[in-house]
């Protein structure tokens, strides 16, 4: 059976049904979906005769100009994948949604591995489309390619010791340069945000505004889903990061690092602090987020791929995009704008160089 959440009435229930999920991604969750707050909130449920929830779609709606509303899902659906009846369901409740807002397109990006063909079947079958050829960030919203690491049946020695060597060795230089690592509060933000802004322009990548950084403190961090970690050495902030806990796992979300005190490897402490962390609540992954997929030495992104794989991370790679196109011709003429304003933003960004 197929309901949209009511609010105030299912939220509990929701929330519970998705931290004890297998499948749990804070994108899904309602507190994440605060943080969005240019965008409409939908969340489809597939239920059983008793009220339970099998399955969920937390669905994001915006207004795009000329064209009309856009649905769109961040790693969702949140239950067994292979139940053709549950996602049934919830295609069913994205068809409610898309006569309600008079939506022309669903996209969703699943954290659903490419080799699942089980899955890739019966969404098929449901009438989605599949678009599973991009490599770089650019092409996507939500990174296609990622390392996690397993954290289940291992303790920190085991996990420390399957490090590459380079990556023990750059840990323990940190600790004996005397980099610390505390955690911090809503106002360390500020040190945060600076350091992010050197880390943008020398990266070369756009970045949140402050007010973006502490909107997600205010929802997330009184609820134990999100830290501020700052390392430091002889007082001075040189380093950072914002993970996201939730359920089961644990999201490295964003990273920043000074232009001074490189040398001294924060960033590899400030994710061994975390991962040490991650194994104390007994999460079952560590999920450092997304690389390129074009593994090559020369491409500007290695060196992100390097260093999280030093780690000893898998390397996933996920299906892509899932869609259903409402309206199959203003979905292409929305994708063809799409492709163009990413291409002259790109021309923009070496004009200005």
């Amino acid at each position: 059976m197929v309901k949209l959440l009511e609010k105030g009435k299912d939220e509990k229930k929701y929330k519970e049904f998705l931290t004890h999920h297998p499948r749990c991604n804070f994108q899904q969750s309602l507190e994440w979906g605060n943080v969005k707050t240019s965008w409409v909130k939908e969340v489809i449920l597939s239920e059983d005769e008793n009220g339970n929830i099998k399955g969920s779609l937390c669905v994001w709606i915006r207004k795009i100009p000329i064209f009309g509303n856009i649905m769109y899902v961040a790693r969702g659906p949140v239950c067994d994948l292979h139940d053709k009846e549950v996602l049934k369901d919830l295609k069913e409740g994205s068809d409610i949604l898309a006569k309600k807002y008079k939506a022309f397109v669903l996209r969703m990006e699943p954290d659903v591995e490419k080799d699942d063909k089980e899955f890739r079947k019966i969404v098929e079958d449901l009438g989605f489309k599949i678009k599973d050829d991009s490599k770089d960030f650019k092409d996507e919203i939500q990174p296609r390619f990622v390392f996690q690491l397993d954290l289940r049946g291992k303790d920190k020695d085991t996990i420390f010791n399957e490090f590459q060597s380079k990556t023990r060795y750059n840990v323990r230089l940190a600790i004996k340069k005397g980099v610390e690592i505390k955690e911090g509060n809503k106002e360390d933000l500020k040190d945060f945000h600076k350091i992010m802004v050197e880390t943008g322009k020398r990266d070369n990548f756009l970045i949140r505004s402050l007010s973006y950084f502490e909107k997600m403190y205010d929802e997330l961090a009184p609820l134990g889903h999100m830290k501020v970690l700052m390392a430091y050495h002889e007082g001075e902030p040189i380093a950072g990061i914002i993970p996201i806990i939730y359920g089961n796992k644990t999201w490295y979300l964003y990273g920043a690092s000074s232009n001074s005190k490189r040398n001294l490897m924060p960033n590899y402490l400030l994710q061994w602090t975390m991962i040490q962390e991650a194994i104390d609540r007994g999460d079952d992954m560590y999920d450092f987020r997304g690389v390129s997929g074009v593994v090559d030495e020369n491409h500007p992104q290695y060196g992100l791929y390097r260093f999280k794989k030093g780690f000893n991370a898998r390397f996933v790679e996920f299906i892509g995009e899932v869609y259903f196109p409402y309206k199959p011709l203003k979905y292409k003429l929305y994708k063809f704008a799409e492709k163009s304003f990413r291409t002259l933003r790109g021309l923009k960004k070496k004009f200005i160089k």
